[in-house]
């Protein structure tokens, strides 16, 4: 929009007043000409300026809120603030204002500020339902779900056929634990809205979870044939640039829930079944980088053929190739990295689905063994001879299974530590430090939030890990990164009573999330992961 246009909104004769200003800015805001409603604005408060000082003037709490609101679609969230808090000190009356900048302050990354704000919008105006909607996402934000249950009730109890507030409903009862309601809140939202896709896919991911699989299977195929693609707009527009990311249902994928958070691109999310067909050429259109998330070598057999295809015949850059992926299963790993200087890589052996150990196998006790596939604790036991090693693998034996050596690495001080690194492009960055005082941790099993000196002590490796891993151990980390050969990944890894780097798991299925509401001091070292992340995928997709 030129100047001599922009003119053109204004008055035909004499100085503009006020709010004629107010007017014309309002007419371009409302035709989507939000710069030179911005224009208009700031005249119009440039001459709100001349009036005296001590004077209130009519109109220029509203040129303040317009001026914000174009300001937020410009996404300069900055000036929205300030010009939201002007407003506000010329007339606290305007609830729009108050929940207006608890949005600002949400967008920021400061809910529980939001939520002051919001409560502020309420007080003034019981009833504002955009500060009632908004209020339940910064409740959820900071974890508060008993609370954001309550309100949503209450916002259906209005407006019963809101299949957004539904989907919100299941979300929050799946993270109070109450899947069922979940389920059925998800379902209802379905029958509402079914072009809501992410709806169908809480559906899926919950039933597999309560061990509904069957159900879960045809939840998830349902869901990818009538939404096989998930959109998520980016926070500035334009975007900054195009993924694709590929997914599998039912199977193991990088957990991108925090990395695909607030995002200056656009995601759009494939899901692929065995049996896919994509219309690539319309996929090559939509993307500049393809982000492949199926992680899970055990699982994606299936798939990962079929994600490479894709990856491949869309010609764009690729995030974690599916080859690549394709070699991480615990046995290869282990292989790749036995070499490794200064590292201790525990012997791991696949034993296939039907067979026993194999014979000459020299084993160690105690060993390990676990089902292909599982993570975490699940199906994994450590044994002090044969028969029950044998025992073991004789009631898993529909499943692959691993027997792997098991190596001590005890501190001292008679406790466990496990690290968590991730590798992100050139960057490899500390995630978390588990403290236990048994061989198997698992990081949100432990009693660390009881203990304050186990607190301190992950805080400062998160801030200073070269105190705990020093040049030998970094040099292991980038030939275990260079070896792997992915662009994103972790590993957990422990010390030896020698100092030498153990190495138990490294692959691209490990959980990056930031709802640590007992441990605050971890929120800017996972920030930091966020931001690699986004760096990385920005470099790539621009060809540096």
């Amino acid at each position: 929009m030129t100047s001599s246009s922009m003119a053109l909104a204004l008055p035909a004769a004499g100085t503009p007043c006020i709010a004629n200003l107010l007017r014309a800015g309002r007419e371009h805001y409302r035709r989507g000409e939000i710069r030179p409603a911005i224009a208009v604005f700031q005249a119009g408060l440039a001459l709100a300026a001349t009036v005296s000082i001590g004077v209130a003037v009519d109109g220029a709490a509203d040129l303040h809120a317009a001026l914000a609101n174009a300001f937020m679609l410009c996404d300069d969230i900055g000036s929205a603030a300030e010009n939201y808090k002007a407003a506000l000190r010329i007339a606290p009356h305007l609830v729009a204002c108050w929940c207006n900048l608890g949005i600002v302050h949400q967008r920021s990354g400061r809910a529980q500020d939001a939520i002051s704000l919001y409560l502020e919008a309420l007080r003034r105006n019981p009833g504002h339902r955009p500060s009632r909607t908004n209020l339940v996402q910064a409740l959820v934000a900071t974890r508060q779900f008993a609370i954001a249950r309550t309100l949503l009730l209450e916002l259906l109890e209005e407006t019963p056929e809101d299949a957004e507030l539904r989907g919100q409903l299941g979300k929050v009862c799946f993270e109070l634990g109450e899947t069922e309601e979940a389920v059925a809140q998800f379902e209802r939202a379905v029958a509402l809205a079914p072009g809501q896709a992410e709806n169908f896919y809480w559906v899926g991911a919950i039933r597999q979870a309560r061990g509904e699989l069957e159900a879960a299977r045809a939840a998830y195929v349902h869901a990818a044939q009538a939404h096989p693609i998930l959109r998520r707009p980016a926070t500035t527009s334009p975007p900054a640039f195009r993924a694709l990311a590929l997914f599998a249902p039912f199977v193991g994928n990088t957990p991108v829930e925090f990395l695909f958070r607030d995002c200056a691109y656009h995601t759009s999310i494939l899901s692929l079944l065995p049996d896919s067909q994509p219309d690539v050429a319309l996929l090559a259109s939509e993307a500049d980088i393809v982000v492949n998330l199926v992680s899970d070598a055990d699982q994606a057999t299936e798939v990962l053929p079929l994600a490479m295809a894709v990856a491949q015949s869309l010609g764009k850059p690729v995030i974690n190739d599916p080859g690549k992926i394709q070699n991480t299963t615990r046995d290869a790993t282990a292989l790749a990295l036995a070499d490794v200087e200064g590292c201790r890589v525990p012997r791991t052996v696949r034993v296939a689905a039907g067979e026993g150990l194999p014979d000459g196998l020299d084993l160690v006790f105690p060993s390990l063994a676990r089902q292909a596939g599982m993570h975490g604790g699940d199906v994994f036991e450590k044994f002090d001879d044969a028969a029950a090693l044998t025992a073991f693998l004789a009631a898993h034996a529909e499943h692959d299974r691993y027997v792997i050596d098991f190596i001590d690495y005890r501190s001292a001080d008679g406790f466990f530590r496990k690290y968590r690194f991730l590798f992100i492009g050139e960057d490899i960055l500390p995630y978390h430090l588990a403290i236990g005082d048994d061989w198997k941790l698992h990081r949100d099993a432990t009693d660390m939030a009881h203990h304050a000196w186990m607190q301190d002590e992950e805080e400062r490796f998160l801030r200073v890990p070269g105190e705990v891993f020093g040049a030998a151990h970094y040099q292991a980390l980038r030939v275990i990164r260079d070896r792997i050969g992915l662009d994103y990944f972790g590993i957990d890894c422990g010390l030896d009573p020698d100092g030498r780097l153990v190495v138990f798991e490294v692959n691209a299925s490990m959980l990056v999330h930031d709802q640590n509401p007992e441990f605050p001091y971890k929120d800017p070292y996972i920030g930091r992961i966020k931001v690699a992340f986004d760096g990385m995928l920005a470099r790539i997709a621009r060809g540096n």
